[in-house]
């Protein structure tokens, strides 16, 4: 008889409503310790469930409808608040479908809005929870996967661009724990590529430190890894049409020209060629400061030399006509002095 009366399975928003109602519990530490397993395993079973409605799994794809109703009620009632917060409580299975959920989350539309940038622009203080989470080494993979997702959004990039929390970016790309480096460093390029005006204009009016920090904490730092990454970066984001203005600016200071030559002497091929990229917008600058020109010319037999002898793995063109262009401009440099 009981097959008789199964219970209804529930709607996507009751799913929702009922993963707040056990996270609420975990939040307010209001349950005894003896329950505090069995009310873990019902937690981790709904958002288990609440992945997969918006996921989908083998037998079925994600329905639009119920995404949508997963979606609106999320954002109602501050569920996607305790989520961030009660994060560290969870266990690991569900600390990682919670992460997954967040994630989609962002991409979800409701009457052609992405509710979450909405969210988010009036709860900037979960973006500052998810930026400290990589100073917590058991939250920081998830806090960080969360956070990227995020940025997605023009609100939250420019909020992170220009809080506070963004110089710690130099610190927690050269973390010790080689994961959250890196994990951190993707979020940091994901956060200067993205969006192309708003980090046009935060580069446009922070270019001072920002620099002064890039050039002496990542692009000199004593970690190869450290280096590789910022050079890259760093040419992704000088060669980008949107960031012309800082980039004349960049490839007029005789310091970083210094910087980069250093770079191209590098051991590491790879760090060789990133630094090219970079060094040959030095050369093709029409409008050279002298004092650019007089090191350039300087050093002419050493630099001609070294490309002369720098080589990508595999067979470019490109790279290889933007060398000759390179070492051409170099070749018919004539001396000068300073005015």
């Amino acid at each position: 008889m009981k097959g008789l009366f199964k219970s209804k399975p529930k709607t996507p928003a009751e799913l929702v409503r009922l993963s707040r109602d056990l996270l609420i519990v975990f939040d307010q530490d209001s349950i005894r310790e003896s329950k505090r397993d069995e009310k873990m395993a019902e937690l981790s079973k709904v958002v288990r469930e609440l992945k997969c409605i918006l996921y989908g799994n083998s037998e079925a794809e994600p329905v639009a409808e119920a995404c949508m109703q997963l979606t609106q009620e999320f954002f109602k009632e501050n569920t996607f608040r305790l989520v961030v917060i009660c994060l560290p409580k969870l266990n690991l299975e569900a600390r990682k479908d919670a992460t997954q959920i967040v994630a989609n989350l962002q991409r979800q539309q409701v009457n052609s809005r992405l509710i979450a940038s909405d969210y988010l622009e009036r709860n900037t203080d979960l973006i500052d929870i998810l930026m400290t989470g990589y100073e917590n080494a058991d939250m920081a993979l998830h806090y960080g996967s969360m956070l990227r997702e995020c940025i997605r959004h023009q609100v939250v990039a420019k909020y992170v661009l220009e809080s506070e929390h963004l110089k710690k970016f130099f610190d927690f790309i050269q973390l010790p724990n080689f994961d959250i480096a890196a994990d951190a460093a993707a979020t940091f390029k994901e956060l200067m590529t993205r969006h192309k005006s708003t980090v046009a204009e935060f580069l446009s009016n922070n270019y001072d430190w920002f620099f002064e920090d890039y050039n002496s904490k990542l692009l000199e730092s004593s970690n190869y890894i450290t280096r590789r990454q910022a050079v890259k970066l760093l040419g992704d984001m000088l060669l980008d049409r949107s960031n012309s203005a800082t980039m004349t600016k960049y490839v007029s200071s005789r310091e970083n020209l210094r910087i980069l030559m250093n770079l191209l002497r590098e051991s590491s091929k790879t760090i060789q060629i990133e630094a090219f990229h970079v060094f040959k917008l030095f050369v093709a600058n029409q409008n050279k400061p002298a004092d650019i020109a007089i090191i350039l010319d300087a050093n002419k037999d050493k630099l001609l030399r070294l490309l002369g002898d720098l080589k990508t793995d595999k067979e470019d063109e490109q790279f290889d006509s933007d060398k000759a262009q390179v070492m051409q401009e170099i070749a018919s440099l004539e001396p000068k002095e300073l005015p």
